[in-house]
């Protein structure tokens, strides 16, 4: 059987071509740590089950040091330009917002697959601080996903994002993993 190039990834069963999904560079960027090792774990867990179908990663940015004495506002701000360094000119950002547009599982494979298959080089989703993302932020994304309308802690965004990444691929690949 060949194997697929580095520009694509071709899902095989019983030898006929499913579905070709472009290999771009997903990531997801986060301000803080996750804490708690049971939750790193699943994170870590669920990160290698998509890096099997793309190539994924997951960046952190450090907390600011020092919040007792910043405003929100301040906070934010301090926390945009962090995140503003890391991202290149040429980045597709998404943030992780519970005001973005919300999608079913399915919905989000299908919209995961149009990303690949556009001339975008990394698809950024980021994951705000505690009191959200400043109006530099919020400017330089390209748009909003909402994983609920709920609000969830950093972490939990973490492990909800990544599961459904997942799932995504898996319901791209028309793997057993997603019931309707």
């Amino acid at each position: 059987m060949a194997k697929p190039n580095n520009n694509e990834v071709e899902s095989l069963e019983h030898g006929e071509q499913i579905t070709k999904v472009q290999r771009m560079k997903t990531i997801l960027l986060s301000v803080g740590k996750t804490d708690d090792p049971l939750f790193s774990q699943i994170i870590e867990e669920y990160r290698k089950r998509v890096n099997y179908y793309i190539p994924f990663e997951m960046q952190i940015i450090p907390d600011i040091k020092n919040t007792k004495n910043l405003s929100e506002k301040e906070q934010k701000k301090q926390e945009g330009e962090k995140l503003l360094k890391w991202l290149q000119p040429s980045d597709y950002v998404i943030l992780l917002d519970d005001k973005g547009k919300q999608y079913s599982s399915a919905e989000f494979a299908g919209y995961i697959e149009k990303k690949s298959f556009s001339a975008t080089k990394r698809l950024i989703f980021v994951v705000g601080g505690p009191y959200g993302f400043s109006d530099e932020i919020r400017e330089r994304a390209n748009e909003a996903v909402s994983l609920s309308r709920m609000t969830f802690t950093h972490q939990m965004v973490r492990l909800i994002f990544t599961e459904q990444l997942y799932r995504a691929m898996t319901i791209l690949q028309n793997e057993p993993y997603h019931h309707e």
